[in-house]
C-alpha cells in the first residue's frame, strides 16, 4: 500500500513498519542506497543549529527507511563535521562529490562556509538544499542547484528592523555579530537597512566568538546611546555572555535578532533567568504558539510525534529540527518523482515546487527563484518562553 509523505513521519507505528514509497518509474536500481551528504558544525563555536537540524534528519531519514526506503533503496547519511571552518566544509564537500558519490548535499548548515562550498557544488552540479541566509547564496545563474529551505537574510533583516523601528518604536541602533563570514555579511547588510530607513546606527562591531569579555563593546554601544542591540550571530556563548554584561551594567536594552538567541543553551549559560529577559529572536508562525498555549495543528501533531519518538526539543528549536526533516523528505521526494538520483531529476524536482507542504513551512521553487521560504511566515519571539523548541510571540503582535 502506498502512503503519503505525511503518513511515514507521522501515521502509526505499524504503518511505519509495513509502508513503503510508491514510484511512478522504477527507473533505479533497488538495491544502492540513496545518498545524502551532510556538511554539519557539530562541534566548535557555530554548533548550535546543527543539535537540532540533526534531530530533524535522523528522525526523517529512521522514519522512511522504517517504512522500507524509497521503493526497497534506504536513505543512507554521510556526515562530516565541518567544526564551522571553511576549510574542512570545502574538503568534506570534495570528498562527497570525488569520492563518496553523494546524490545531494544538505547543508553546510552556517552561512561562512556555504560561501566557500556552494560555487564548488554548482561546478560538479550537484543538488544542495541548505538553511543558510546570505543572500548571495541563491543566483540562480551562478548556482543553479542550490536550494534555499530558510528565509533569506533580507526576510530577516526585514522582520528585525520593522520589529525595532515599528513596535519597539526605538531609533539608535547597536549592530554586533560575531567574526565569521556571516557575522560580517550580516552585520553589513542589516547596518545599510537601517540607515536606509532613517534609523541612526549609533555603534557597530563584529566580535570574535571567543572573546571572554564583552564589557568593552557593550560600554560603547551605552555610551553612544543604543536604544536596541541587533544581534547576526549562531554563537550561543557569545550571546550569553553579552546578556551577562547587560545584567551587570544594570542596562535595561532590548535585544533583537537571530533565532539562536533563543537557542535552549542559553539557558545554561546565562548566569540568572532574568538575564534572558527583553530578548526578542526571529520566528515563525509555524512554531509560534498563542495566547492560549496552542500551536498550528500540523506543528502540534509534528511535536507529539517527535516527543513519542524520544527526540529532545527542549534545547533546540523546532524549527530547526522541523527544516531537518523537510530537507531530507525533500530529496526522497524528488527521487521519489523523478525515478532517479540523477543530478538533473532532483533540480527539476525542486524547481516544480509550488507551496510543497513542509513542516517548517510551506516551498516555492522555480529555475528563477531558489528563495523557498514565504516571507510572511516570519515573526519574533520572546527568547526565553521556550516550549518543546516554540516560543510565544513578541510583545506588539496581536
Amino acid at each position: 500500500m502506498a502512503i503519503s509523505r505525511r503518513d511515514v513521519l507521522l501515521g502509526s507505528a505499524g504503518a511505519l513498519g509495513a509502508a513503503s514509497f510508491s514510484f511512478p518509474a522504477p527507473a533505479i536500481a533497488q538495491s544502492e542506497p540513496i545518498k545524502i551528504g551532510c556538511l554539519a558544525a557539530m562541534t566548535g563555536p557555530s554548533s548550535a543549529p546543527t543539535l537540532g537540524f540533526n534531530r530533524g534528519v535522523n528522525f526523517a531519514v529512521d522514519a522512511i527507511n522504517a517504512a522500507g526506503g524509497v521503493k526497497g533503496r534506504k536513505i543512507e547519511l554521510i556526515i562530516r563535521d565541518t567544526q564551522g571552518d571553511p576549510t574542512k566544509a570545502v574538503n568534506a564537500t570534495q570528498e562527497m562529490i570525488s569520492q563518496l558519490k553523494v546524490h545531494g548535499i544538505w547543508g553546510p548548515l552556517n552561512s561562512g562556509e556555504a560561501l566557500a562550498t556552494t560555487p564548488i557544488m554548482a561546478r560538479a552540479k550537484m543538488p544542495n538544499i541548505h538553511p543558510c541566509v546570505v543572500e548571495t547564496l541563491i543566483d540562480t545563474t551562478r548556482f543553479p542547484n542550490a536550494f534555499r529551505m530558510a528565509p533569506s537574510n533580507s526576510q530577516w533583516d526585514d522582520a528585525v528592523r520593522n520589529y525595532c523601528l515599528n513596535i519597539l518604536k526605538v531609533k539608535k541602533i547597536a549592530v554586533i555579530g560575531d567574526t565569521t563570514g556571516y557575522g560580517v555579511t550580516a552585520v553589513g547588510a542589516s547596518v545599510a537597512a537601517f540607515k536606509k530607513d532613517g534609523a541612526d546606527v549609533v555603534y557597530q562591531a563584529n566580535i570574535d566568538a571567543t572573546q571572554p569579555d564583552m564589557t568593552p563593546d557593550m560600554l560603547r554601544a551605552r555610551n553612544a546611546g543604543a536604544e536596541v542591540i541587533v544581534v547576526w550571530s549562531v554563537t550561543t556563548g557569545m550571546e550569553a555572555r553579552m546578556f551577562n554584561t547587560r545584567a551587570a551594567m544594570n542596562w535595561d536594552v532590548a535585544f533583537v535578532g537571530h533565532p539562536s538567541l533563543s537557542s535552549g543553551e542559553i539557558a545554561g549559560l546565562v548566569e540568572k533567568p532574568d538575564n534572558w529577559k527583553k530578548v526578542y529572536a526571529i520566528g515563525y508562525k509555524s512554531c509560534s504558539y498563542d495566547s492560549s498555549g496552542k500551536l498550528p495543528a500540523k506543528s502540534q501533531d509534528l511535536v507529539e510525534r517527535l516527543t513519542k519518538a524520544k527526540i529532545v526539543l527542549n534545547d533546540t528549536l523546532l524549527w530547526w529540527v522541523a527544516g531537518g526533516i523537510d530537507a531530507v523528505e525533500l530529496f526522497a521526494k524528488a527521487v521519489e518523482t523523478s525515478g532517479s538520483t540523477d543530478g538533473a531529476g532532483i533540480t527539476a524536482y525542486l524547481n516544480s515546487l509550488t507551496k510543497y507542504p513542509g513542516y517548517f513551512g510551506n516551498y516555492t521553487f522555480t529555475p528563477t527563484q531558489h528563495n523557498g521560504f514565504p516571507t510572511e511566515e516570519i515573526v519574533m519571539s520572546e527568547a526565553s518562553t521556550a516550549r518543546n523548541g516554540t516560543f510565544a510571540l513578541a510583545p506588539g503582535y496581536s
